[in-house]
């Protein structure tokens, strides 16, 4: 699998291993001092680094050449495991972490060592810090001159969306769990570690059908990138040999796009004329734009 710059397998696996350490940290600090807010966050490690896993399998899984059953490819199994991940985020890491946080409020038990959660936490804050970086290089790379905020929102590239929306809600998880465990040390009230962890579902409830929902949008076909379609369109059309362009038609499949393009030529060239200029034409665009794994082009008379 590729590592090129912009790729997710990176931002994948600096995820992977910050929350792999992460995760057994934090579950040995629940343990020491029965925080309820590190486990909700232990929990929550635990499902990011199985996640990371599925998602390594999603991108794999679409490396497989098309064949008969599946004529293009299986680019779109990525989105499938994306959107595993995002309904894991939200049952495993979220509505437990909410279930534990009610269930300690109601049954409050004594905090144990508490400096060993607080250290832990912030050794960890660093980690996925470090793992959110690396992530966000990954994510400059493809999202050009465009704001961050635009691209959440534009993004064809479900694997680092989801890796991007997991260290954020880590992040400002670990930091509510660091805020409500020292709380509870301060004033001696346990209550408020069980709040910080229904705090904590809360939020990786939210992410999670963020995600869903956004990953929704590309299982159902969503089109390439408007620059990338833009460009496609200004080449066509600068083809001396073409009237009118129609229509162009593009479907994100994963890493790839399809394209269908609909377009007059000259009336003077012949059928055998026509058909080697467009297939000209389609060996130019995928030279040019490499994210293009097919293209359809159907030449049409005046309307």
């Amino acid at each position: 699998m590729s590592h090129a710059a912009g790729s997710p397998i990176k931002a994948i696996y600096y995820a992977f291993f910050a929350n792999l350490g992460i995760a057994l940290c934090k579950g040995g600090a629940a343990f020491f001092t029965g925080s309820s807010s590190l486990l909700a966050e232990s929990i929550h490690s635990c499902a990011d680094t199985g996640n990371q896993l599925l998602l390594l399998l999603g991108l794999r899984r679409a490396q497989r050449p098309a064949n008969a059953e599946h004529p293009l490819g299986y680019g779109k199994v990525v989105y499938f495991w994306s959107f595993i991940v995002a309904m894991l985020l939200f049952s495993v890491g979220g509505l437990f972490s909410v279930y534990e946080g009610w269930h300690k409020w109601h049954h409050p038990e004594p905090l144990q060592n508490a400096w060993v959660g607080l250290v832990v936490l912030g050794v960890s804050i660093l980690l996925e810090g470090a793992s959110l970086v690396g992530c966000l290089r990954e994510i400059t790379y493809v999202r050009k001159k465009i704001s961050l905020w635009q691209w959440l929102f534009s993004s064809r590239n479900s694997e680092l969306l989801v890796v991007f929306g997991e260290d954020v809600a880590a992040l400002f998880g670990l930091a509510l769990a660091f805020i409500f465990l020292s709380a509870a040390v301060v004033t001696g009230h346990p209550s408020y570690d069980a709040c910080g962890s229904i705090c904590i579902g809360l939020l990786l409830i939210v992410v999670a059908i963020f995600l869903a929902v956004r990953i929704k949008e590309l299982l159902i076909g969503r089109s390439a990138d408007p620059d990338l379609v833009e460009a496609i369109e200004t080449m066509i059309a600068g083809d001396a040999d073409i009237l009118e362009l129609y229509n162009v038609i593009t479907l994100q499949m994963g890493a790839k796009v399809m394209l269908a393009a609909k377009l007059r030529v000259k009336s003077d060239l012949s059928v055998e004329e026509a058909c080697v200029k467009i297939n000209r034409l389609e060996k130019e665009l995928k030279q040019s734009f490499p994210s293009i794994g097919w293209s359809f082009i159907e030449p049409d008379i005046e309307r």
